[in-house]
């Protein structure tokens, strides 16, 4: 199996190609570290929403609905108010629609190559962003901390591996998601209607108008009683919804199984996320986003227990690491 890495372009951005196999994936280190494309070259299956040629100003201006956008914080902050060691952050209202804070600082800054190359079995890339005091974000997140990804091309197809390392002081609040745009269909031969997506959600919180939990959940949806069993067609109403996560035989997954192509592409992230939020771009069909994410929305302000909530500090000199995985597998 031949393997590749090197740098070039996507669409005329600076990007890092990893090849291996029949797999390739793409990464563009100046917006946001954005894992932007995930593909089976040989059956032309494009397992991520990628922006075509036309979108790309659109996609850099709005960065969060294609490819693996990292959030750090994310999701939304009630007034941009972030409560924290006895002293409340200011960070910038950015949803003018809720008057809330979203998404946090790092999906369209630039990050770094740290390096990429292959080994025997797959090829590799690790980017990086670093925070300190001369960053843009510094002012309203004033945090020192640098968050590393990993990402490995091979024959079980697209590992993740991300890393968050405070280089502080003081505790730092280590709530990260990802915005992970999958397509459905995946497969060109298929249509969406032939898809059916599986989460391993446990309770649907209740939000607000503003978008934000009241700490009490609401009961499940036929639909969605479908959604963590057997499957439901992804775009069977519009979705912008906050779960609980539930690990299902010592797993947290989504899968995304096409009948007609007989594959299910499986997002296989790890137990250290304890929320869901799905998104189906009000139902239209193409692509939605299943976001594993570390905390509840707008945690800080939460009376529940923040181990509930995965609310968590890390101290200085600590290091919070999780994996992922994206793969293919015959449909059962």
């Amino acid at each position: 199996m031949k393997h590749e890495a090197y740098e070039g372009t996507c669409q005329g951005e600076k990007a890092v190609w990893l090849r291996s196999g029949k797999y390739e994936a793409a990464l563009l280190p100046e917006i946001g570290g954005n894992l932007i494309a995930f593909r089976d070259a040989e059956t032309g299956s494009r397992f991520l929403h990628e922006p075509a040629e036309d979108e790309m100003e659109a996609f850099k201006a709005r960065p969060m609905i294609h490819g693996i956008p990292v959030l750090f914080p994310p999701n939304r902050y009630e007034d941009g108010a972030f409560p924290w060691e006895g002293r409340t952050l200011q960070l910038p209202v950015n949803e003018p629609e809720t008057g809330n804070h979203l998404h946090g600082f790092v999906y369209n800054m630039p990050w770094e190559i740290e390096e990429f190359g292959t080994t025997a079995s797959g090829s590799y890339v690790v980017t990086s962003i670093r925070v300190d005091e001369s960053h843009p974000s510094y002012a309203s997140f004033p945090f020192r901390y640098t968050i590393r990804l990993k990402y490995e091309l091979g024959e079980l197809g697209l590992a993740q591996q991300v890393q968050v390392v405070n280089e502080g002081d003081g505790a730092l609040p280590c709530l990260l998601a990802f915005h992970t745009a999958v397509r459905a269909p995946f497969h060109p031969g298929s249509a969406a209607s032939d898809c059916k997506v599986k989460l391993t959600i446990g309770e649907r919180w209740e939000l607000d108008g503003r978008m934000l939990p009241t700490s009490r959940h609401q009961p499940l949806s036929p639909e969605e009683e479908q959604l963590k069993g057997e499957g439901v067609y992804p775009f069977y109403a519009a979705m912008d919804n906050h779960y609980t996560a539930v690990p299902q035989q010592g797993r947290n997954r989504m899968e995304l199984t096409d009948a007609k192509a007989g594959l299910t592409l499986v997002y296989d992230v790890g137990t250290s996320y304890k929320q869901w939020m799905i998104w189906n771009n009000f139902a239209t069909e193409g692509f939605f986003c299943p976001e594993p994410q570390v905390n509840l929305v707008n945690a800080p302000k939460s009376p529940l227990p923040a181990e509930e909530i995965g609310l968590f500090r890390l101290e200085p000199g600590e290091i919070w690491e999780e994996r992922a995985r994206l793969y293919v597998k015959a449909a059962r």
